[in-house]
């Protein structure tokens, strides 16, 4: 009887590790955990938190996104991102906050997202949304005023203003530090650079191009 007593304990005990792993964030042991000089300290899936008594009210109010981006650059369009890094009370709650700003004919070119799904709510304009999936298949939509589109976590996407004016969108993201992967930036502007002989295989084009590429983006 004892043996089968401890059999089934050790059995319960696997499962219930098993099904701890399986959760995407462990519940919070606390009201808040701001984080505590996020860009300097040692992390863990987190930061270190701040003192509760000397948390303020304005750990939790941040008004990076009020003004409208300077989209006069390459690709016509601006990032303000809210994350833990720029608004520390995000730390632990899984979620953050970007505003999208691009010109018209700009786009906030592909990307990813290693560590967050993405909602894109168009606050104004037109925006073609779109994402491939691991299946090569594109997906999108014209966004307009008020419309929402969704980005899976972890597939190549981008935002492109389709319209004749500017456009400004909010995306949200279900992790404190979504994390950024860009396409032309990675590929072209990475250093060290990729070796030559790796991107011409990949594109099946000639150096020469491969250089014109790098040019745009290598500082």
């Amino acid at each position: 009887m004892e043996h089968k007593l401890a059999s089934l304990l050790l059995c319960c005990l696997i499962t219930i590790s098993h099904l701890s792993t399986c959760q995407a964030d462990p519940e919070q042991l606390q009201d808040f955990c701001v984080a505590n000089n996020p860009t300097t300290d040692t992390t863990i899936n987190g930061f270190f938190c701040k003192p509760a008594s000397s948390v303020i009210s304005d750990d939790f109010f941040f008004a990076g996104l009020a003004k409208e981006g300077n989209t006069d650059n390459i690709f016509g369009s601006s990032i303000a991102a809210g994350n833990v890094l720029s608004f520390p009370g995000l730390n632990t709650l899984g979620l953050a906050i970007n505003r999208v700003d691009i010109a018209p004919g700009g786009v906030n070119p592909l990307h990813s997202h290693p560590r967050s799904s993405e909602l894109v709510f168009v606050l104004k304009g037109n925006l073609l949304v779109g994402f491939i999936s691991t299946a090569n298949k594109f997906y999108s939509k014209v966004l307009g005023t008020g419309e929402t589109f969704v980005i899976p976590k972890g597939l190549l996407h981008f935002q492109y203003n389709v319209g004749n004016v500017s456009a400004t969108a909010i995306t949200l993201f279900n992790s404190q530090l979504p994390g950024v992967v860009s396409a032309p930036l990675g590929l072209f502007g990475v250093e060290p650079a990729i070796p030559m002989e790796v991107l011409t295989k990949t594109f099946q084009v000639n150096s020469s191009i491969i250089s014109v590429l790098e040019s745009n983006f290598v500082n």
